[in-house]
């Protein structure tokens, strides 16, 4: 068991900027680096983006931020994102594409199952207008928030790059803590 270990937060919002991560990644020696991405509004965005095209839904940066990480992270530092938003396994999908092409080899997790829009009962009764959800106009998405469990079961299967839907954001950080500190 590591006595310490170094978690970077490189993003904290979906357009955040790019250079703090790759100065992290650069000159962090780090363990973990994280680009904590998402929110209710860009999750609801990512949605609509999906619903244009099944192969989108993830954060609009993933590709960006991928294509310039990949290369400085050298298999030593693992990388923990929500930029997966909408879609988790086709952020995945990009990952590896992107690595493949820059000859990376890394192992890929995305952890899914936040999404619960097919299990909105749309006759529920809003809160805020005590009228039925259906009433509310036209609903975009619906997202539990996860627990680090996703992410620890990922790291436990060694996974390089674990990206995910919607986490409560300490679980990007809590994850690496309880896979290194039991």
């Amino acid at each position: 068991m590591k006595e310490k270990i170094r978690i970077g937060c490189g993003a904290g919002f979906s357009g955040d900027r790019l250079d703090p991560s790759i100065v992290l990644a650069e000159k962090g020696n780090l363990d973990y680096l994280i680009l904590e991405c998402l929110a209710e509004r860009t999750i609801a965005l990512a949605q609509k983006r999906k619903l244009q095209d099944p192969t989108k839904g993830y954060d609009p940066l993933l590709e960006r931020r991928i294509e310039s990480l990949l290369p400085l992270l050298k298999n030593r530092t693992r990388l923990i994102t929500n930029m997966g938003a909408a879609n988790p396994i086709e952020g995945a999908k990009k990952i590896i594409e992107i690595a493949n092409k820059q000859n990376v080899k890394i192992k890929v997790a995305a952890v899914t199952g936040d999404d619960v829009f097919e299990k909105i009962d749309h006759s529920t009764l809003a809160i805020e207008t005590n009228a039925p959800l259906r009433h509310s106009g036209d609903l975009i998405s619906a997202n539990a928030y996860l627990g680090m469990e996703g992410i620890l079961k990922a790291l436990h299967a060694g996974a390089d790059v674990v990206i995910t839907g919607r986490v409560a954001d300490p679980s990007l950080f809590l994850a690496p803590m309880v896979f290194e500190f039991d």
